[in-house]
């Protein structure tokens, strides 16, 4: 299917990990021009790098640095010539411990809102200042796709913090921004995709049957999601097919319907 992304400039923050990589290959196999954003190591992005060398580029930030964001998108600029048109905002971080609000630091509290939702908006400020610079043709292509939570939507105890930045991103931000962006593109939109449990290696160190158990209890296709059917439904959300769409939360978590609270030797 053609989703009319060639030669459009894609920015996908977070692009090494899972989900993010998923992401940058897909816009890549539709013809796009991707700045992948990692934050340590390139590694995961390699056989990206060799195979669309000439339509990938690598660019490391620590987004969490407003300094480092203005950076990132002035070496775009003036190195690569590149004016990004999609942003993908895929970056964030969950504690893997359970870690009750009674006796959550505010160190980690200010952290994760700094990490999963602070940054966001200094990255969608940055690419919005960007998109005021560019010409109408530019601007006909501007999206902004939000990666979100189930957390966001139905909580999660032991990560309240991640909960309620991911929620305030999902709601708050992109709802104001779905009106904001058509100031500066009237064709602009903003969309969220809010995945549930994916298999990563990440989530895979918290499973045991218990997990499993509690995480699709509630789920009608009884099993996690791949990279690929979260980025999947990002690159469509993105893309001028979906031009009517905006505003909007998409979860895709197999038909979740919300959180296993107890076992029954717990009631």
């Amino acid at each position: 299917m053609d989703l009319r992304l060639k030669d459009l400039n894609v920015l996908v923050t977070g692009a090494g990990g899972m989900i993010g990589l998923a992401i940058a290959q897909l816009f890549l196999e539709q013809g796009a021009k991707v700045a992948a954003h990692y934050n340590t190591t390139t590694s995961t992005l390699a056989p990206l790098q060799q195979k669309y060398a000439s339509r990938l580029v690598l660019i490391q930030a620590d987004l969490t640095s407003e300094s480092a964001v203005s950076t990132l998108f002035d070496h775009l600029t003036s190195h690569h010539n590149f004016h990004t048109q999609i942003l993908i905002l895929n970056h964030g971080f969950r504690q893997s411990a359970d870690v009750a609000m009674a006796d959550m630091a505010l160190e980690q509290w200010e952290s994760t809102i700094n990490i999963n939702l602070t940054s966001n908006f200094m990255v969608a400020r940055g690419y919005l200042k960007g998109l005021r610079e560019m010409g109408e043709g530019e601007r006909a292509g501007a999206a902004i796709v939000v990666v979100g939570s189930t957390a966001g939507k139905v909580g999660e105890a032991g990560h309240g913090d991640y909960s309620a930045a991911k929620s305030a991103m999902m709601y708050g931000f992109t709802l104001s921004l779905k009106n904001e962006i058509v100031k500066i593109a009237p064709r602009g939109r903003v969309n969220c995709v809010a995945p549930g449990w994916v298999k990563t290696p990440a989530a895979e160190e918290a499973l045991d049957r218990a997990v499993i158990y509690r995480a699709t209890a509630t789920i009608p296709l009884k099993k996690f999601a791949r990279p690929e059917d979260i980025a999947h439904q990002i690159v469509i959300l993105a893309s001028p097919v979906s031009g009517h769409v905006s505003g909007e939360v998409v979860v895709v978590s197999g038909g979740m319907e919300g959180r296993l609270l107890n076992l029954p030797e717990d009631v």
